[in-house]
């Protein structure tokens, strides 16, 4: 059956799912899921030796599911020595349902799947040996992919059903009080940890450094927490930010930042009060700091930042360019340790981000969003999860909750080496071309021809503006027309969009 962006789903998933139609969310009634609570006497104590020892107390079973944050990115030690008890002890028949998944757990859920202890993995995404190994059939049953406030709406409601989730944590009390933005191995917000925390029936806490209760400010409190665990090492903030803060010299990137800058201050967005959300890379960084400048020349002051925090971020609060940040995660160090320094940088659950089915995710208020694409169509749908080669190699992350914006802004070159960027079909339809508003390249933009009202006041700007298919065309001049990916008739993974209908799935890739 073909869906709304031509997709086609396959009949043996539609007993399960609609299939995509609209990004427009419409007012309905949604039952939540409350958690089993096991009540803690007041001679009990929470606090627990060895992972083996707590695993042992939440009573884990083969068949249950099981969830991790991945705030500490590529520094986090918690998920590979959970999983090594986990897979010592025998378990099988296990889903894995983090709330996404980075290189550093690779080679761990690998060996997971080989010897049966994982047998159903639910993400916001995948890379690396692990997405190869997905991507070649490795796992019986299909991934499910979906965007973070997609994930934290789907706990609420039940459909992830979490049995037990580790939580690493730098501090916490020997009660379960715990927040981020103390101790050893400091990674800021909790936002996708507090939704866990909140809905599972049963709540480990795996922290370093166990401080005199209560543990304060509390971000996961001790209403929630069944047990605390202590171990050497948690993770290593050095590596929150590996690869995603850098300050880019490249010159294309930096005339994307460019161009960027000029479509934000041309709009009618560009006002005091405006808000905006911009990700991570070497071109979104440096719109912030082109963004800086702009605002300072034009006096103009935001009324709050979102999303994924950077330091470039934290510093315009700092400096009086931002009333708020609201923060649901860090992506470098610099960000977490504004957490403590900031009362206005404020710590949000992934639902109070961007689950479209509570009472008012914040992403309804955003006026612009930045965010980058591997590839991106001639109806403007965006891939950011598959790789040219038909790889998993990405996560969804906020993409669809933020593209809802007034103003939402795809940066992306070109090209890349010698694979076209702006293609005629995405491999993996992730965000829907009714989202996207412009797509920023090195040599101009593309506006969507939805919107005539931004087509009219470019026309009269010093920016270039070319249609998506010019752009298309002249990528394709540039490196050819690419060999047709085959794929077989197995699906590995289910693309949800952030409503829970089905927009894609991705096929096995032909060896």
């Amino acid at each position: 059956m073909k869906n709304k962006v031509n997709r086609d789903i396959p009949d043996e998933f539609l007993t399960d799912y609609s299939v995509f139609e609209t990004t427009k969310i419409d007012h309905q009634k949604i039952d939540y899921k409350a958690p089993t609570v096991k009540v803690v006497s007041q001679k009990d104590t929470k606090l627990v030796h060895s992972i083996k020892e707590v695993i042992e107390k939440v009573g884990l079973e083969n068949g249950m599911t099981i969830s991790f944050h991945h705030h500490f990115r590529e520094g986090d030690y918690v998920f590979n020595q959970v999983m090594s008890v986990i897979k010592e002890m025998g378990f099988k028949d296990l889903t894995l349902a983090p709330s996404s998944l980075t290189n550093v757990m690779n080679d761990m859920v690998v060996e997971c799947i080989k010897e049966g202890v994982i047998t159903h993995i639910t993400s916001s995404g995948m890379r690396g040996s692990l997405g190869e190994f997905i991507s070649h059939g490795g796992l019986d049953n299909p991934v499910i992919l979906r965007s973070h406030g997609g994930r934290a709406r789907a706990v609420e409601q039940g459909e992830i059903k979490i049995d037990v989730a580790f939580l690493g944590v730098p501090n916490a009390d020997e009660y379960g009080n715990a927040n981020a933005i103390h101790g050893k191995a400091v990674f800021g917000s909790l936002g996708y940890a507090m939704v866990d925390a909140k809905y599972a029936d049963n709540v480990v806490l795996i922290t370093d450094t166990v401080v005199p209760y209560p543990c304060t400010p509390i971000s996961i409190p001790q209403t929630q927490v069944d047990y605390v665990v202590q171990v050497d090492e948690i993770g290593n903030p050095e590596k929150i930010g590996a690869g995603a803060t850098r300050f880019t010299k490249d010159p294309k990137e930096l005339k994307i930042a460019q161009l960027t800058n000029d479509v934000i201050t041309q709009s009618p967005y560009f006002k005091n009060g405006f808000s905006f959300q911009t990700g991570t890379g070497g071109a979104a960084l440096a719109v912030s700091r082109y963004l800086k400048e702009s605002m300072k020349k034009e006096n103009i002051k935001a009324s709050f930042a979102l999303g994924g925090i950077t330091k470039p971020t934290v510093d315009l609060l700092s400096e009086g360019f931002i009333d708020k940040v609201l923060d649901v995660q860090d992506f470098d160090k610099g960000a977490a340790l504004g957490m403590a320094e900031h009362e206005n940088q404020q710590e949000i659950d992934a639902s109070f981000y961007a689950d479209p089915f509570n009472k008012g995710a914040v992403v309804n208020q955003l006026d612009i969003v930045i965010l980058s694409a591997l590839e991106i169509d001639t109806k403007f749908n965006v891939n950011v999860m598959t790789g040219s080669d038909g790889v998993l190699r990405g996560a969804i992350g906020g993409h669809q909750d933020a593209a809802n914006a007034k103003l939402t802004i795809i940066t992306a070159p070109l090209v890349r080496g010698r694979i076209p960027t702006v293609v005629n079909d995405v491999t993996t339809v992730i965000t829907p071309g009714d989202s996207i508003d412009i797509l920023v390249t090195e040599i101009g933009v593309a506006i969507n021809p939805k919107r005539e009202d931004l087509k009219n006041i470019f026309a009269q700007s010093k920016v270039p503006v070319f249609t998506i298919e010019e752009l298309q065309k002249r990528a394709e001049r540039i490196v050819g027309v690419p060999e047709k990916l085959e794929f077989t008739d197995r699906v590995v993974a289910l693309i949800e969009y952030r409503d829970g209908t089905l927009i894609d799935v991705v096929k096995q890739i032909k060896r």
